[in-house]
């Protein structure tokens, strides 16, 4: 089970948590219910018939490893004074995925996927649900606006240095009046080579291996990789202007990305800009 770093939302001036598990999001159900009581409210809530159906149907549709057996037996006994619950006891039952248990004085307690977490906030109030709703989406939304960042720095990231480094392929590769076809050609096997150098592959190597997958090779390189790209640029630049053969160009700007990737993966600037979608470009 994957685990990535928990972030908070604000709901009737309480912090809740959010998950994201195996790229799920879950939201705790303790946090949730500290306008209302304590974690026992919980378990109140899952001797409900309703709760066993919603959550037995929810993993029927969501978990292929579900024990549908089970679920039938907790259904059946829902609703009896004698009848008990927790998400714990749920979990190792069935199987079920809905419901996870973190431990520790920070982010600890019980979370539940988000679909479950909104229903169960319907049960503790209408309106701190939609509340709950309305923060959720929130963060959903500045999630979306930084990764939408991130592909603006990609995008500006592999036109860095672009223009030098044509400029030179022009000057010393391309001889004079030659056809735009054969530019073209040229060009290509040029980005070729800071392919390789880069990522170990032609960008046609990449398309073989990537047969469903839109766009080019460039296009799912990390922000740390086009970093270095950019820089490989204006050097395979210089390189050419020098004269170098393109094994020769190659060899070296190998050794070249080797290192600058070892060291711009601890980079503080590099990590920040990551997080942040901040451009490294002065606009």
């Amino acid at each position: 089970m994957t685990n990535q770093k928990l972030q908070n939302i604000i709901v009737q001036n309480k912090a809740i948590s959010v998950v994201k598990i195996n790229n799920e999001d879950y939201i705790s159900l303790t946090d949730m219910v500290k306008n209302f009581g304590d974690d026992a409210m919980i378990y109140q809530w899952m001797r409900n018939r309703n709760t066993v159906e919603f959550i037995g149907v929810w993993e029927q549709a969501h978990n292929l490893n579900f024990k549908g057996i089970e679920f039938d037996t907790f259904k059946k006994q829902a609703g009896l004074n004698s009848f008990t619950l927790t998400p714990k006891k749920w979990v190792e039952v069935t199987g079920a995925i809905g419901f996870v248990s973190k431990a520790g004085r920070y982010g600890g307690g019980t979370y539940a996927h988000k679909d479950i977490a909104f229903e169960f906030g319907t049960w503790l109030s209408p309106q701190f649900k939609l509340y709950l709703i309305i923060e959720f989406q929130r963060l959903k939304n500045n999630e979306q606006k930084k990764i939408d960042s991130g592909w603006d720095v990609k995008r500006t990231l592999t036109k860095i240095n672009y223009k030098i480094h044509t400029d030179a392929i022009q000057k010393h590769l391309i001889p004079e009046h030659v056809s735009g076809n054969r530019a073209n050609i040229v060009y290509a096997n040029e980005a070729d080579v800071l392919n390789v150098a880069l990522f170990g592959k032609t960008a046609k190597e990449w398309r073989a291996e990537n047969p469903k997958k839109e766009g080019n090779i460039r296009d799912y390189a990390n922000v740390t990789q086009l970093v270095v790209l950019a820089n490989m640029e204006g050097i395979n630049a210089e390189l050419i202007s020098l004269g170098l053969a393109q094994p020769a160009r190659l060899t070296q700007l190998n050794k070249i990305a080797i290192i600058q990737m070892n060291s711009l993966l601890d980079n503080r600037s590099v990590n920040k800009l990551v997080e942040t979608g901040t451009s490294l470009v002065s606009p």
